[in-house]
């Protein structure tokens, strides 16, 4: 037995002299409730599994990335999005010599609080409510809905990551600070990837300034970024972009949002989504005793708050099945 415990030790102390002093340690992990420590993983590999084992991460393979019900199977979706951001963040994490378990668990679970539908179901709630922003959503997730209510108990670091991956926030460990650059490097190069093949742009759309600086195949524009984050933040206690490469991005992320996000082609499917995300919500917030009564309870009597969490959890596609079922008479 004495073996086996030593195997997250040992962990522990490969860490410490493995990584570098900016790394956060999974020794030094803290989680809301104390719990037996496991003898072979360390914390940050015990929140990696826990949310790659968990229902709100199956979700994800049934939830839009961009194309709502793509005629194709090469599309992305939430899924596996979140396994292409975890992949680029830890192959920039190994060049920094920071945790990659704990950029792995952040980038699995930063994305299991989206909607039916993408950002336009997540624009629908927002209407509807007033604020609604996913990755509050995921968190909510991980620390009170999944595991049948009792929440995931996960690191600090890893929900502050995951917190921190979008918006204003900034994430206090340099592994969640990957995640939230390295997210923008995933979603703009697989939409690009998604919307050549979908035929809604050709390589010679890009920006000049973009061809120039980060080429027009998406692996290479990868490929490009990556470095840079590595020479850029090798040695730093914060992570960074060059200058040069963090413009041709914002312009590269301006051109997506013109041409592929607000796109007039995918207008009509957008509006479907907000449309059956609504009628659900309508129906189910006149009559909260028609939803499935663990959302009472774990909303504590919050009418809204169980609306939005049964809602926001459904898969495009048993969001669809049911309305469907609720609205549409059969034959």
């Amino acid at each position: 037995m004495n073996q086996i415990l030593n195997i997250r030790q040992r962990t522990e102390v490969e860490e410490e002299e493995r990584l570098s002093p900016y790394a956060a340690k999974s020794k030094d992990a803290k989680r809301e409730r104390q719990e037996e420590e496991c003898p072979i993983r360390t914390k940050f590999q015990r929140d990696r599994d826990r949310i790659l084992h968990s229902k709100p991460f199956r979700r994800l393979k049934h939830k839009t990335q961009v194309y709502i019900s793509p005629a194709g199977d090469h599309y992305r979706t939430r899924m596996t999005h979140s396994l292409e951001v975890s992949q680029i963040c830890r192959t920039i994490g190994r060049g920094l010599k920071l945790n990659e378990d704990l950029i792995e668990a952040i980038a699995l679970g930063h994305d299991v609080g989206h909607t039916p539908f993408g950002h336009v179901g997540e624009e629908a709630l927002r209407r509807i409510i007033n604020h609604f922003e996913h990755n509050e959503q995921s968190i909510r997730i991980l620390k009170v809905l999944a595991n049948e209510g009792e929440g995931l108990n996960l690191t600090e670091s890893v929900l502050d990551g995951i917190l921190n991956h979008t918006g204003e926030g900034i994430p206090k460990t340099l592994e969640g600070q990957i995640v939230k650059t390295g997210d923008r490097i995933a979603y703009l190069c697989h939409d690009y990837d998604d919307a050549l093949r979908a035929g809604l742009l050709t390589q010679s759309d890009l920006p000049e300034t973009v061809k120039q600086m980060m080429g027009v195949k998406p692996s290479d524009m990868i490929t490009r970024m990556v470095v840079d984050m590595i020479e850029a933040s090798s040695g730093q206690d914060h992570i960074r972009q060059s200058i040069e490469i963090n413009s041709a991005m914002q312009e590269f992320r301006q051109f997506m949002f013109e041409r592929v996000y607000n796109s007039l082609n995918l207008r009509e499917e957008r509006r479907k989504g907000q449309y059956i995300v609504q009628a659900l919500f309508e129906y189910y917030y006149q009559d909260t005793n028609k939803l499935p009564q663990n959302f009472l309870v774990w909303s504590r009597g919050d009418k809204t708050q169980a609306v939005v969490d049964y809602i926001s959890g459904l898969t495009d596609n048993y969001a669809i099945d049911l309305f469907l079922r609720l609205f549409v008479p059969r034959k």
